[in-house]
């Protein structure tokens, strides 16, 4: 029998105890296996479990998509992005019942029953999800997907779990030491490589996440620096600094304290500045990864003997044979029997050497570990995800380093049969989940051809071209893809690079600063004034159309040279730099880049129309201020009856007011648990539709249109998206 009990003597060999002969585990492969296979305290590694489950219980109805799981897989009418196009959506109603399977892993994961079981149906159906579509993939759904497969394969249920409860030999039971430096070094690395990914120029300099300090959570910092210096210093270059050692203060003893009050402080601000779902809370759920493996019962056994009740009863720790055993560890026969103790059964006697399922385990963590460590520089071999950024986002842990502006997308179209030509609109075909498609040539190949065969039925055979401008890190907008190009036909691969893409103009990267303070010295010469830096490659042309509202828009060119042509006018216009031209609202113009080099100019837009409101807004709050009248009876006063923007005003002011009303803590929480049981209760509800159609052979169609009607919303299932 083992020489510790519970939690307070750990054994030898044990995590709480001193790593003695560490570098004697080195010596040879024999040893490196008892290293990793060394006995652990389980109490950690189930609280792990724990917390992972009940988080991964919140995740599946808000982020993983369940409450609103109708809109976004129930249209057939709209283009996929999936990893494999041969992975196809399932029936909605089925769609439902694999939500249903992926929570009761997940219950059962918290509960630690039919613990490997509930890990692999949850792995299995939380991947199926992911993998389906491409444009909601990113870094911690990527994470959690890992962390499943890394609980599957862990004993997690060693302690803490019904399970234990069930077979009275695994609960307290040892678990090799592997389970935890597995698990630990999934996270250093999600920090380390994470660092490392910011180490790129853009982040350094502070072009990857601006306007960051307008939050709540930076004034004690806007007491001794300006916004601009709390984006670069305290986002950028303190952002770095955390992601890059924050991991490795984790590792030792003495830093860790300092490491979990910085990480959790990082993760709690985190949470407050982005819509990120469970990842900030699943982050803090990991850092008590770090410490002892029997923390957990050093708790339990320090709390007052009233609340000992609710945890786990203080039991004799047991061997597991997943764990290989120093000889001096185990009594001998001898020794037992003088203390009375009844024997164990030569059978039963844990492993001194390793054997296959030990093997099995260490071979399994260096594997893990070394994908790891490849993927997030695997560039080089899968070429066809790379564009202006490498690989699809989320594997290689560049969290937050690249933002990106969108300043419009044009999908035109050819029929071979007929000649004729004309555009599409990009957003018929996508609901408003798959909006990254845009960014990646993948995923334009994977629209391009579902657009194609949609129109087929239409007795259409097109060419596609598509015209995205972009701008990542404050550049230049600027296209993504050659708009030449017909990508219905184009050839891609994962392993090939994309050919229709257009490069990144990193040359034109030195104007950004000058671009930062031309836009500020125009917005602060008014409020109503906005612009766009454009830049096009030789040869090309951007053709774009003024907006009514937009009374005063002009171009100004930078670099280059350009000739501007007004099509309704059929008048040319050439630009040299400095050149400034008026563009006519309510026509197409077009934007021709005549230089061996690439242009580079700016829109300035003024919106006429809404200086109009914004003054008649200004004229009636006066009178409401003078008068202490009501808004309705100030628009009167102030605007004629048939005043086309009388509406418009009262909207505005309406707006104002509720911005102006500030909500108490109290109103705020409440908020939060209303819209949160509201995403909670919708699931259920279509679940049971979804259960009533597969058992009964209902229909489910005439339970979604009855739900549809009795909503509080319109009557749609386009409507349902406010829900969410």
């Amino acid at each position: 029998m083992m020489k510790d009990k519970g939690g307070k003597r750990p054994m030898k060999g044990s995590s709480a105890s001193s790593d003695r002969n560490v570098d004697s585990y080195m010596i040879s492969p024999s040893a490196f296996f008892k290293y990793l296979c060394r006995p652990t305290d389980p109490a950690n590694l189930a609280v792990l479990r724990i917390a992972f489950g009940i988080l991964m219980m919140f995740d599946i109805p808000q982020e993983r998509g369940m409450s609103h799981a109708d809109v976004r897989w129930g249209r057939q009418d709209v283009c996929r992005f999936p990893l494999f196009n041969s992975l196809k959506v399932a029936p909605l109603q089925w769609m439902y019942i694999i939500y249903l399977v992926m929570f009761l892993g997940a219950l059962g994961i918290t509960l630690g029953l039919f613990y490997r079981t509930s890990c692999l149906l949850f792995s299995t159906t939380y991947w199926y999800v992911i993998l389906l579509d491409k444009t909601s993939w990113n870094n911690h759904s990527y994470l959690y997907g890992l962390i499943a497969i890394l609980l599957m394969t862990v004993d997690g249920n060693r302690w803490w779990s019904l399970d234990g409860l069930l077979n009275k030999s695994i609960s307290n039971s040892h678990v090799p030491f592997w389970n935890y430096f597995i698990c630990r070094t999934q996270i250093f690395l999600v920090y380390f490589i994470a660092g490392l990914k910011k180490l790129d120029l853009d982040w350094i300099t502070g072009y990857s996440m601006q306007r960051l300090s307008r939050n709540w959570v930076f004034d004690p910092f806007r007491l001794v620096l300006t916004d601009e210096q709390i984006d670069l210093f305290i986002v950028h270059i303190c952002g770095l600094t955390v992601d890059m050692f924050g991991g490795v203060l984790l590792l030792f003893d003495r830093t860790r304290p300092i490491g979990i009050l910085i990480l959790s402080s990082f993760h709690i601000m985190n949470s407050t500045m982005f819509s990120i779902g469970m990842f900030p809370y699943a982050m803090l759920a990991t850092l008590p990864l770090f410490c002892s493996a029997d923390w957990p019962k050093k708790i339990i056994f320090n709390l007052p003997k009233c609340l000992q009740f609710l945890m786990p009863k203080e039991s004799e720790i047991q061997p597991s044979s997943h764990c290989i055993y120093d000889k001096e560890d185990i009594k001998p026969e001898e020794d037992r029997k003088h203390s009375g103790k009844k024997s164990l059964n030569s059978k039963s006697l844990p492993p001194t050497s390793p054997l296959l399922v030990h093997k099995m385990g260490v071979i399994f963590t260096v594997l893990h570990i070394a994908v790891q460590l490849f993927l997030p520089y695997s560039h080089g071999i899968t070429k066809g995800y790379n564009n202006w950024t490498n690989g699809l986002y989320g594997y290689s842990w560049d969290m937050m380093v690249h933002s990106w502006t969108t300043q419009h997308i044009r999908l035109s179209y050819k029929d071979k049969i007929s000649g004729k030509e004309g555009y599409l609109d990009p957003t018929a075909f996508v609901d408003k989940f798959g909006r990254r498609w845009s960014s990646h040539g993948d995923m334009v190949v994977q629209y391009a051809h579902c657009v194609a065969d949609i129109l087929k039925n239409y007795n259409m055979s097109v060419e596609l071209y598509f015209d995205i401008w972009k701008s990542m890190n404050k550049r230049f907008q600027q296209r993504m893809f050659d708009p030449r190009i017909n990508i219905v036909d184009v050839e891609w691969s994962p392993f090939k690079e994309v050919t229709f893409a257009l490069p990144l103009l990193v040359d034109l990267s030195p104007w950004r600063s000058k671009l930062a303070e031309m836009e500020s010295k125009l917005i602060d010469t008014s409020n109503y004034t906005d612009v766009v830096f454009v830049a096009d490659f030789p040869e090309l042309h951007l053709e774009a159309f003024i907006q009514e509202d937009l009374g005063n828009t002009s171009i100004t060119l930078l670099s280059g040279s350009v000739i501007v042509e007004f099509v309704e006018q059929k008048k040319n216009f050439s630009l040299n730099i400095g050149d400034k031209i008026q563009v006519p609202p309510g026509q197409f113009h077009k934007v021709y880049t005549v230089s061996e080099d690439p242009s580079c100019y700016m829109y300035i837009y003024v919106n006429t129309t809404y200086v109009e409101i914004m003054e008649k807004v200004e004229k009636v709050e006066k009178i409401i201020s003078d008068k202490n009248i009501s808004a309705a009876a100030a628009i009167k006063r102030g605007l004629s009856r048939r005043d086309p923007y009388a509406e418009d005003v009262k909207q505005e002011i309406e707006r104002r007011n509720k911005e102006t009303k500030e909500k108490t803590f109290f109103e705020k929480a409440k908020e939060l648990f209303t819209r949160k049981m509201s995403l909670f209760t919708r699931s259920w509800i279509f679940l049971r539709g979804a259960l009533e159609s597969v058992v009964l052979q209902t229909s489910f169609e005439e339970f979604l249109n009855k739900t549809y009607s009795e909503e509080a919303e319109p009557s749609s299932p386009e409507s349902v998206e406010q829900v969410s």
